[in-house]
């Protein structure tokens, strides 16, 4: 069977955080509770970025799961909040089906805690559903790494394509010289992957003040 590359469309594509809660942020422990604060944010943020529709939902938030932070609620002032009470696999939620199908979208962008339940029942749901599913790995998170790569496989097998953030960005992106492209995602990538962003700032004093390499 020939192999057909589908990629990210900004166009087509809706942006789905689930249960990002600050409670339930207690149980990653495949990551460091910096970085996992780190890619959630970064995760809300590719939506304002990219313009892509956004729909959030949380579970129980008034218990100790918590809410969803701050940061992500004040990205998206008018993005759909499914408050889940009682469902697990957010897609039996009536309100939420509701809110992605309302996008018209055909691309599925999510992140959720945990891996294993959150990202990996609704991953599932929705490829059932029809929908081409782009996990965001770096933005989920679970127990320990053994549960996170048996979620992963997981999805997998099932078609859904499981990346990290670098790759969910520039697969949206496409060319640096796009819109969004370098003035949008140098600063993006500056404050949540400073690795790539210190990379750039380097080159940028070369340029202005220094000697290139050549290399």
């Amino acid at each position: 069977m020939a192999f057909k590359y589908e990629r990210l469309d900004k166009n087509n594509a809706v942006l789905l955080i689930v249960d990002h809660q600050e409670g339930l942020y207690q149980l990653v422990r495949d990551s460091t509770p910096t970085d996992v604060k780190s890619n959630i944010l970064a995760h809300a943020a590719l939506g304002k970025i990219f313009d892509l529709p956004t729909v959030m939902t949380t579970s129980a938030q008034t218990g100790a799961n918590g809410p969803l932070p701050k940061e992500v609620l004040e990205m998206h002032p008018n993005a759909p909040l499914i408050k889940r009470q009682g469902e697990v696999d957010a897609w039996d939620n009536a309100d939420f089906r509701a809110a992605v199908q309302a996008t018209g979208k055909k691309q599925v962008i999510m992140a959720g805690i945990t891996t294993d339940v959150c990202t990996t029942f609704l991953a599932l749901s929705l490829r059932d559903a029809g929908y081409t599913v782009f996990a965001n790995s770096d933005a989920s998170g679970t127990f320990d790494a053994k549960t996170a790569q048996d979620a992963n496989d997981r999805m997998r097998a099932a078609g859904v394509h499981v990346l990290s953030m670098f790759a969910v960005a520039c697969e949206l992106m496409r060319d640096w010289r796009n819109t969004p492209g370098t003035p949008e995602m140098m600063p993006f990538f500056d404050t949540y992957l400073p690795e790539y962003g210190f990379l750039a700032r380097a080159h940028d004093a070369a340029i202005s003040s220094g000697t290139p390499s050549g290399l």
